[in-house]
């Protein structure tokens, strides 16, 4: 008995699309069998490790964002990065508090910011907020810190700002002791990311921006491994002596 195959149109000519340009790319580079044998051996590492994830945040996802936004109004994405974790608190108040230790160690950071849509203001955006902490570590993930530790989710107010009280994050390195990091040292590239904030932005009738907000002034910005750095996302870090200071506003896009 013959199975009915339903062609799915959008993977066939994304793949005829893949093959051409492979074709191309293969024809221009000239590999050898045994440089293909040795890739074949490192995607297999690659896969078998589970960080098919990060190599794809780090190396492609920014291009695959800068295809489908460059030129377009509003507010632009950067990477979802491979630390985002659903189920983060809802904080509520005037002024969110991100949840932390007691004495969490690094700078005190007060951000302020406003959300509205290319077509006006925009109240109640539901915001959420992740970012490491003063050892370049994110809870859930690497860090010895409590679940959710500076991580939370929160709503503008009417105008649509917002405040929120967290630690100033600091520069880290990708993991380097897989595939990801075989790849990232054998092409010549350090493995630090800028300091950065990851904002996720919700609200109806709007496009979901999932952005990131960087820090005039850090050595890493301009050779950032991920390549995720906007300089419409950066902002400055003003020191108020018992703490700092940054803001930044972000225009959503209707659906």
């Amino acid at each position: 008995m013959t199975e009915t195959v339903t062609k799915n149109e959008r993977v066939a000519k994304a793949y005829e699309g893949f093959v051409k340009h492979m074709k191309n790319f293969l024809d221009e580079q000239q590999f050898n069998h045994e440089e293909y044998t040795n890739f074949v051996k490192w995607a297999d590492r690659l896969g078998r490790s589970g960080e098919i994830p990060l190599f794809l945040d780090v190396f492609v996802e920014t291009y695959v964002l800068e295809s489908k936004y460059k030129g377009l109004p509003g507010t632009e994405p950067s990477l979802l990065g491979p630390y985002y974790d659903e189920g983060s608190p809802l904080i509520e108040g005037a002024t969110k508090v991100m949840p932390q230790r007691p004495d969490e160690p690094g700078d005190k950071l007060v951000f302020r910011g406003n959300v509205s849509s290319v077509d006006g203001p925009l109240a109640n955006t539901k915001v959420e907020w992740w970012q490491d902490d003063a050892e370049g570590l994110y809870s859930n993930y690497d860090s010895p810190a409590p679940a959710f530790n500076l991580r939370g989710q929160f709503y503008t107010d009417d105008n649509g700002d917002f405040e929120v009280q967290s630690i100033v994050p600091i520069p880290y390195q990708i993991p380097t002791d897989g595939p990801t990091g075989e790849f990232t040292f054998a092409a010549g590239y350090h493995a630090y990311r800028p300091a950065h904030i990851h904002i996720k932005f919700e609200h109806e009738g709007h496009e979901t921006l999932i952005t990131q907000v960087f820090f005039e002034g850090d050595k890493w910005l301009e050779t950032d491994v991920a390549s995720g750095v906007r300089s419409s996302l950066l902002t400055k870090l003003e020191d108020k002596g018992d703490h700092k200071e940054a803001s930044l506003n972000f225009i959503m896009r209707p659906e």
